[in-house]
């Protein structure tokens, strides 16, 4: 029965809670991007007092749970008045510790004779950084950008405690709620989460390639 898509679609209000997630996954990529690639060049190619202490460390917060921050992150949040909010569900997750090793290791590749010549025709750490590093590490950086929008759309336990007003709850939220209010017709909740896992499944199917020879660059040599 096709009408159940479109029942799982209007009993979920799963348009407005598309356009939350869809706003948190895009904030939060763009940004992850942004601060990954800024902070894996400087591990890189930066030379300073500390960087290998301070790049232990970042790799170190990997071993985090997020239930070690779940607590800290709410109470910043509610100080903050950010509850139900963009802020609210994107501030923790601006920055990623797996990111920056994956695009750093990517940098780190980049052929000495590059660097050279960029030293020759008068580059800054900026230019060479956006036109020379990111360009030759695009594999990287393109597979941890679709690693980034995949989890950030499928965040689950992060919003249950960001959000009270159901109008900011995302789609992940919606579809548990759907589930539960129609425990009777199980064809309701499957509906709505086939219609969440499109978006998902073209992107994985467009970029399967890039997503691969990112997350294996730099495994073998030779």
């Amino acid at each position: 029965q096709w009408g159940v898509f479109g029942d799982a679609w209007s009993e979920g209000s799963l348009d407005r809670a598309f356009l939350v997630s869809l706003v948190v996954t895009v904030v939060i990529t763009v940004t992850q991007l942004v601060t990954s690639v800024l902070a894996a060049y400087s591990f890189a190619f930066l030379r300073y007092p500390g960087k290998s202490v301070l790049f232990a460390l970042t790799i170190a917060t990997l071993l985090l749970p997020i239930e070690v921050t779940l607590v800290v992150n709410a109470r910043t949040i509610r100080a903050w008045d950010w509850l139900d909010s963009i802020q609210g569900l994107t501030a923790p997750f601006l920055a990623s510790a797996f990111g920056i090793f994956l695009i750093r290791q990517a940098f780190l590749s980049v052929p000495n004779d590059l660097k050279d010549a960029a030293l020759l025709e008068g580059y800054s750490h900026w230019r060479f950084m956006w036109r020379v590093a990111v360009p030759v590490s695009r594999p990287a950086v393109a597979s941890f950008a679709l690693v980034a929008l995949l989890t950030a759309w499928g965040q689950y336990t992060w919003p249950r405690i960001a959000v009270t007003d159901t109008d900011w709850e995302p789609l992940q939220i919606r579809l548990a709620s759907l589930a539960v209010q129609n425990i009777d017709r199980s064809n309701i909740g499957f509906a709505g989460a086939l219609i969440a896992s499109v978006p998902i499944f073209v992107l994985l199917v467009i970029f399967q390639r890039q997503l691969i020879r990112g997350l294996t660059a730099g495994a073998v040599k030779g």
